[in-house]
């Protein structure tokens, strides 16, 4: 459902379940247009995007010209897709958020860190008066400024390079925009912000960031926490600087239970692309009997009355299948009145997705699909093998597009010794 190792997305790529298939012929340009209308009305207004002239920049934004050819019928799904060396596509609803918390103005010059494909400077290119992106992969960025010079974004300048060196030469830029993740803001980028500037990156651990929003205020970035988000690494010399660096011999979910509840922004802790989702405790007023959680005080749950809107979570975890042979997975699930979305094949599920170090999905272990109810708490678990090629994971619960409500508790992953 959808997210390079340079610079270029936020990682939420899609996965494949049984029913489901990628082998479609392309769609005709009117086809096209139609999804893209139903992209905006799903997962960029129907999300909470508000934004007019970002609303309209997303609809008018041609996604599929900047995927390759045989990922072109999943364009407007509210996914990543591979772009080949390693990058990937930020899903729409990321683009539309991302764009949206710049604040673009017409008078606007902005710094793009990682062009990847050129979508994200695409979308802000009617917005701003002038994109200067860099991309530290070359293939990616003269590929991304061919197609850019093709469908005629005349104000979108494209060069190769370390993004965590920022353009010096056409510094300082109103507004930066940073589509990977450094453990700490680059200085350079933040000598470059121009005084009363804003902008956003996700920052933090491997497996653990958060999307920010910062004002440049008397010389010094004033931060803003949007959102727990998973972008891929900030590769050359901001990865160098790495400190903290994930344990992928011993793979571990976080906040597995829902017992460490929610953010000061509402979000479930460390979890991310939270759609849909309300932190639901045992200790609240009135809570019945019959609606408590499986195992300690808290668990989650998520309603979708639209067919085909999103609702799920997710969590990355680093594993190596070198190291890691066989695990436990599973957890606790109970629903009522689940019926597929807008196509059969959106349905609630339990996944997890194996990667390799080039950000194939090698395989997924699940459960489900759910449908119709299930009124009490069912147990499921079992073990299973993983890959020798793993390097990471990433595991989703949700409804997919389906409508109805699914609770979920006592998530499991564990190593097996």
């Amino acid at each position: 459902m959808a997210a390079a190792v340079a610079c270029a997305a936020a990682w939420l790529l899609v996965f494949l379940l049984p029913g489901w298939s990628a082998a479609q012929d392309e769609p005709s340009a009117a086809e096209y247009q139609s999804r893209r209308e139903e992209m905006v009305r799903l997962y960029i207004t129907g999300a909470g995007i508000k934004d007019q002239r970002v609303v309209e920049a997303m609809r008018n934004t041609p996604r599929h010209e900047f995927v390759p050819k045989k990922e072109r019928p999943q364009a407007y799904l509210d996914a990543g897709l591979p772009i080949g060396d390693k990058q990937t596509i930020s899903s729409p609803f990321i683009v539309a958020f991302m764009t949206e918390s710049l604040d673009p103005q017409p008078t606007d010059k902005v710094l793009e860190i990682g062009t990847g494909s050129g979508f994200q400077a695409a979308v802000l290119s009617p917005l701003v008066k002038e994109v200067y992106s860099i991309e530290i992969v070359e293939t990616l960025g003269k590929n991304a400024e061919r197609v850019l010079k093709r469908l005629n974004y005349e104000n979108v300048f494209v060069k190769v390079g370390d993004g965590y060196q920022g353009w010096p030469e056409h510094a300082p830029f109103d507004k930066i925009i940073v589509t990977c993740s450094p453990e700490e803001v680059p200085i350079p980028l933040q000598e470059q912000l121009a005084e009363g500037g804003m902008m956003v990156v996700p920052v933090g651990k491997r497996h653990q960031q958060t999307l920010y929003l910062f004002r440049k205020k008397d010389g010094k970035l004033v931060p803003e926490s949007l959102r727990p988000t998973l972008f891929v690494p900030m590769t050359g010399q901001a990865e160098d600087e790495r400190k903290v660096l994930p344990d992928p011999a011993n793979p571990a979910l976080l906040n597995a239970g829902f017992e460490e509840g929610t953010d000061k922004l509402g979000f479930v802790k460390g979890w991310y692309y939270d759609r849909q989702v309300k932190w639901r405790s045992d200790e609240a007023e009135g809570v019945e009997e019959a609606n408590k959680s499986a195992e300690g005080t808290a668990h989650i749950e998520m309603v979708n009355d639209v067919p085909g809107q999103v609702a799920h979570l997710l969590q990355g975890i680093a594993i190596d299948g070198r190291f890691v042979t066989k695990m436990r997975f599973g957890g606790r699930v109970r629903y009522r009145n689940v019926k597929p979305g807008l196509d059969d094949d959106d349905l609630p599920y339990l996944a997890l997705s194996f990667y390799d170090k080039n950000r194939k999905e090698i395989s997924t272990e699940y459960f489900g699909p759910f449908t119709g109810s299930q009124e009490s708490w069912k147990d499921l678990e079992k073990e299973i093998r993983v890959p020798v090629g793993a390097r990471e994971a990433i595991l989703r619960i949700g409804l997919f597009g389906a409508t109805g409500s699914i609770s979920f508790d006592d998530m499991v992953l564990k190593k097996v010794e």
